[in-house]
């Protein structure tokens, strides 16, 4: 298969192109050249810019494209009228953000989402808006043609964001460990290299429509129990109720990764028997835990970077004096 990615060196593109090439395709990439533009020799590489200048696309053909790195519903169609009649499928990756709330445990594909129009091109303001004009986008000028891959948390090694490598550090660092109560809530995510994988599957067979992609849910308290294993250390997990956690302004998501509280928490409970009915698979947690933790030893990770807003995780500091206030409670 000729198959053509938009970006392709960074976390889910990279894991996708690995499989790809791995899978014997011929892959091409299209990108700026400036993040880890080292990888992947064996692959073509085109140089231009999602905005601005798609001129290296023209008069090309290829059979499928897949596009990890559109966030914008104005890029992704000036893409996507280009690739038109260019390409055989076109896999755009949005997101599980796209649903909107109150959720209900196991939604599918047909909830409710978002469907006003972004009012900002911002990803930080609108995320999940932006995402939902740009699945919009793709229905109007390729009906049929693509598939709106919904991913949920991706997790991994390459994860810039640190919203599951967190917890394996932090077990590896050992002492007690903060973690927001029941054990039992359910959460979700996927390791980038399985939903990569899986992309170009989407693209082999040209499989369209929407699918949820993300893990099964789970039991929080089975996660932390692998991590806790995988670490190989003695921590004490302390699980602290939800209230005490917003009552001392813990922020959900963030701050404690995987956590969202109240009437939130089902957003991590979505329905995945679609992406799976068409050969979405998913190796061991412990896997994932393990190739997360040795990754983000050898490239130097933190824990946590305080007051950087793109790090994920508690400061220890922080964590130390909220466990103190929870045995006082």
């Amino acid at each position: 298969m000729r198959l053509l990615v938009l970006g392709g060196t960074k976390f889910l593109g990279r894991a996708a192109v690995e499989s790809a090439l791995e899978r014997g395709h011929e892959v091409t990439l299209f990108n700026r050249g400036k993040t880890n533009p080292e990888l992947f020799p064996e692959a073509e590489k085109l140089r231009g810019e999602r905005d601005g200048d798609l001129s290296p696309l023209e008069g090309r053909e290829w059979d499928a494209v897949i596009d990890p790195s559109g966030f914008v519903p104005r890029v992704v169609r000036a893409s996507a009228e280009l690739l038109r009649g260019s390409v055989g499928h076109y896999v755009f990756v949005s997101s599980i953000s796209v649903y909107r709330d109150p959720y209900e445990p196991g939604f599918g594909e047909e909830a409710p989402v978002f469907e006003v129009q972004p009012t900002t091109e911002s990803v930080d303001e609108e995320y999940a808006e932006l995402k939902a004009a740009c699945e919009r986008v793709l229905e109007e000028v390729l009906p049929g043609g693509h598939a709106s891959v919904r991913a949920g948390l991706i997790v991994g090694p390459h994860d810039p964001t640190g919203r599951f490598t967190y917890w394996p550090l932090r077990f590896a660092g050992g002492g007690d460990v903060l973690a927001p109560g029941p054990p039992e809530r359910e959460v979700q995510f996927v390791d980038g290299r399985d939903l990569g994988a899986w992309l170009v599957r989407v693209a082999e067979e040209r499989a369209a429509g929407t699918f949820n992609a993300v893990r099964p849910a789970a039991p929080f308290g089975d996660l932390l129990e692998t991590c806790r294993a995988v670490a190989g250390g003695e921590s004490l997990i302390v699980w602290a109720d939800e209230s005490f956690l917003l009552g001392h302004d813990v922020s959900p998501w963030m701050e404690l990764p995987l956590w969202l509280p109240g009437d939130d928490a089902p957003f991590l409970q979505a329905d995945v028997s679609r992406a799976v009915g068409e050969g979405l698979s998913f190796r061991p947690v412990e896997e994932t835990v393990a190739d997360t933790l040795a990754w983000a030893r050898q490239a130097g990770a933190p824990l946590v970077t305080p007051g950087d807003r793109g790090s994920a995780g508690m400061d220890p500091a922080r964590e130390a004096e909220l466990l103190e206030a929870w045995r006082r409670n």
